[in-house]
């Protein structure tokens, strides 16, 4: 059951619908005081297996610790679906039924598939996140003075990472590095220790208040990578003598030797940068008595760009043929996305635009552009808190959605979301032809609302626009849960939208 909150943003949706969950559970028994909500779903008219996305998942989350990663994992599967490539620095060649991709810092990327039946002035069909997640990012000279016989290694919380779940993890690091090849280019490669490395060890609460906190993440929480009793035992440890005023020289001797190992690099001077961060190397895996759960780090917000692409891949050309299907996943979204690879950037706008452009022959003003986007629908999609029954008094009574059924729409009255009924229900009718459900999140009055890149997103292009994204719990602790199901439950509905957002966007009038 569904009640319509005080901003009005679900007045149309209908009370007492019953829910159902994809097969492999028989049922879901409601709570008395917080029952699901879900908006209202005609039987599903479309096979769909949730089940087939688990493991994909799960191996895609074990395998691609890093921003960088992960971006390279979704370009890797574009390539093979047959995308092209489009270097933002040269001129663009694109034609209806065409399939291409652009990206910027290799940590954020768009791509887009053009309907054969596409004319200038027709919409785009948008799902965006992002793709960053909390970490701890190595400083630029991490080299630190041993102490007490310990090396550390010098790093900074992400957003906000570093948290008190960061302590006495096994971590590894990973990330991008910059390599002057024997021709004199610069190479960017990617490099993955993904052993235990370093460690944030705790005080034992024996030392009483001490061990208590509050806690200073410059002093009391220095990753540990390796010991140096020198000092005792009077013999220098091997030195690689590395030139003073080089990159390297000012890291970590045995940090430098085990990433240019790991890549078969000899020369360790051809490091000219790099740009790591830490992150723990316990594998994905399924959870709970019959396997309902996924345990994973840096689920947010990698989760929802994993269904955004799967959706995008997954949706036939001959689907919504007079539209641009498109998904971008954005860096920087848990510093705010100012950075000219976050979703404040001219990114998206720009890549529209040039989109406009390209296929109207070079002959594309502000009207023709202004057209498109008043045509266009943008899914912000980002995780949702899921329902936690330890605290269940923390959640607004019909708004608290659950794991392993579906997608929740998110809204805010203070404009943190960018809902709104139309845009809920344009989702609602396009969730009733995919066969998905819909849920609902909404933070109680006396709780503070996050934010997604919805807002700033759809005011920047102009578009219509909600946000809705997979539930999961422990938000932004350093280990999280979801559904084993929640990955594909979110492929079948952002899937559905590149498959039916034509058809639906011509009930309704302007």
């Amino acid at each position: 059951m569904v009640r319509k909150t005080s901003s009005g943003f679900f007045s149309s949706i209908q009370e007492d619908m019953p829910f159902r969950i994809s097969r492999g559970y028989d049922q879901i028994l409601q709570h008395t005081a917080y029952p699901p909500c879900t908006l209202p779903l005609n039987p599903q008219k479309e096979k769909f297996s949730p089940e087939r996305y688990t493991q994909p998942y799960i191996d895609f989350m074990t395998e691609n610790p890093t921003i960088f990663h992960a971006v390279d994992y979704f370009v890797e599967k574009l390539n093979q679906d047959g995308y092209v490539y489009l270097s933002e620095r040269e001129q663009w060649k694109i034609k209806p039924g065409g399939k291409y991709y652009t990206k910027r810092n290799n940590s954020a990327f768009i791509a887009f598939a053009v309907g054969k039946d596409y004319k200038p002035g027709n919409g785009v069909g948008i799902v965006a996140g992002h793709i960053d997640a909390l970490t701890a990012k190595v400083k630029p000279i991490p080299k630190l003075q041993t102490k007490a016989g310990y090396v550390q290694l010098g790093v900074a919380p992400y957003a906000g990472g570093m948290n008190m779940t960061w302590w006495d993890r096994d971590l590894g690091i990973g990330g991008k590095v910059l390599v002057k090849t024997d021709n004199g280019t610069i190479e960017e490669r990617l490099v993955k220790l993904d052993w235990p490395i370093a460690r944030i060890p705790t005080l034992a609460p024996h030392f009483g208040a001490a061990s208590q906190g509050p806690f200073n993440p410059e002093t009391n929480m220095v990753p540990i990578i390796g010991l140096d009793n020198s000092d005792l035992s009077g013999k220098e440890l091997p030195s690689l003598k590395l030139p003073a005023g080089t990159f390297v020289a000012r890291q970590p001797e045995r940090l430098v030797r085990a990433i240019a190992g790991k890549m078969g690099i000899t020369d360790y001077t051809s490091i000219v940068n790099w740009e790591l961060e830490l992150f723990d190397v316990q594998p994905a895996q399924l959870g709970g008595l019959d396997k309902e759960f996924i345990f994973a780090g840096r689920i947010d917000d990698k989760l929802c760009c994993f269904a955004a692409i799967e959706g995008l891949l997954a949706s036939p050309d001959d689907a919504s043929p007079g539209i641009i299907k498109m998904v971008g996943c954005f860096d920087d979204e848990e510093v705010g996305s100012f950075l000219r690879q976050g979703a404040r950037s001219n990114f998206m706008p720009s890549t529209i635009s040039r989109i406009c452009e390209a296929l109207n022959d070079y002959d594309c003003g502000p009207n023709l552009i202004n057209q498109t986007l008043a045509n266009s629908f943008l899914v912000s999609s980002d995780v949702i808190h899921a329902v936690n029954p330890n605290f269940l008094y923390a959640y607004l009574e019909n708004h608290s959605p659950r794991l392993n059924v579906g997608v929740a729409v998110s809204a805010d009255p203070n404009g943190h979301m960018t809902t709104d009924s139309a845009s809920t229900a344009l989702l609602s009718r396009i969730a009733e032809k995919c066969g998905s459900t819909l849920q609902v999140f909404q933070i109680r009055n006396d709780s503070r609302s996050g934010g997604t890149i919805g807002p700033m997103t759809s005011s920047r292009l102009g578009c219509r626009a909600i946000d809705c994204g997979i539930p999961q719990l422990s938000m932004h602790s350093i280990r999280a849960t979801t559904g084993s199901l929640d990955p594909g439950l979110g492929v079948q509905l952002y899937k559905g939208f590149f498959d039916y957002y034509e058809e639906v966007d011509a009930e309704f009038t302007d």
